[in-house]
């Protein structure tokens, strides 16, 4: 049931909700006032852009409620462009971090506004699987790190895991240095259900990028973590514990409060490939 419900003492009867409505079942039904058939109602997208577009806050769906469920949107609420561009250049790769976890209720509000990302169609069919305890992080990785040694010194290493082995495995072997999981407290790995035909490694991207740029708003750091999938796909048995869903189409992050300080942006701008059609 979408619950769609139109206030009609705050109706302007605009029709923009009915004009930008992707699946066009929004009507304007007789008095001029918008509706959605009870047929037309498994073709909603679930996108929420009537609900959102809506400029006097009329429109109520899913139970969702303008003046309680959203924020107005305004120059005062958003970041300015160069906030944003601070944000974006200032954004590093930490692999230091503080040996501390971070609050679990932060951890739960940056994981619901990444839910928000865009997706292939609106289909949503994100799962997130965290690690949220510095000492749940401590025994995962002494035992990933345990279990690709033995591979190593058992039944050998593929070649494609050539830089694991350099990167990560031998240094961990010789000095205890953590070249997958960097010391970070916590991973989130971000996985598409395979329900989805296309795009499926786009909306985890996406969301890992929206995740990124919130933790780092908050003060957190953040690490994409290559190695941290490559070993997954060398173990199965750690693979199935971390990765929940089963799917196929997944990334992982590292993340946590940085133990180091970045004083300034980086500028990348003479790197830049532009070409204009």
């Amino acid at each position: 049931m979408l619950n769609f419900k139109v206030d009609i003492d705050k109706c302007v009867k605009c029709g923009a909700c009915v004009d930008d409505c992707p699946t066009r079942i929004i009507k304007m039904a007789d008095g001029g006032f918008p509706q959605i058939e009870a047929e037309d109602e498994l073709k909603c997208m679930k996108c929420q852009h009537c609900y959102t577009l809506c400029p006097t806050g009329a429109i109520s769906i899913f139970d969702l409620n303008a003046e309680d469920d959203s924020v107005e949107l305004s120059k005062d609420v958003l970041p300015t462009p160069e906030s944003m561009d601070v944000l974006i250049r200032g954004r590093r790769s930490i692999r230091k971090y503080k040996q501390e976890n971070v609050d679990k209720k932060l951890i739960e509000k940056l994981l619901i506004t990444t839910y928000n990302c865009p997706t292939a169609v609106n289909n949503n069919a994100l799962r997130f699987d965290v690690i949220d305890d510095i000492e749940k992080m401590n025994k995962i990785r002494d035992g990933i790190m345990g279990e690709l040694i033995s591979l190593q010194q058992n039944s050998g290493l593929p070649p494609q895991a050539d830089y694991l082995e350099k990167a990560a495995i031998n240094p961990w072997k010789k000095h205890k240095v953590d070249g997958i999981f960097r010391t970070a407290p916590h991973a989130l790995i971000v996985s598409a259900s395979a329900d989805v035909p296309y795009n499926r490694i786009n909306d985890v991207c996406i969301a890992l990028s929206y995740f990124e740029l919130a933790a780092n708003a908050s003060g957190l750091g953040t690490t994409w973590c290559g190695l941290l999938k490559q070993s997954l796909e060398l173990l199965p048995e750690y693979k199935n514990k971390l990765l929940t869903s089963g799917a196929s189409d997944y990334y992982c992050m590292l993340f946590g409060y940085p133990d180091i300080h970045f004083a300034r942006t980086a500028k990348r701008d003479y790197m830049a490939k532009i070409n204009y059609i």
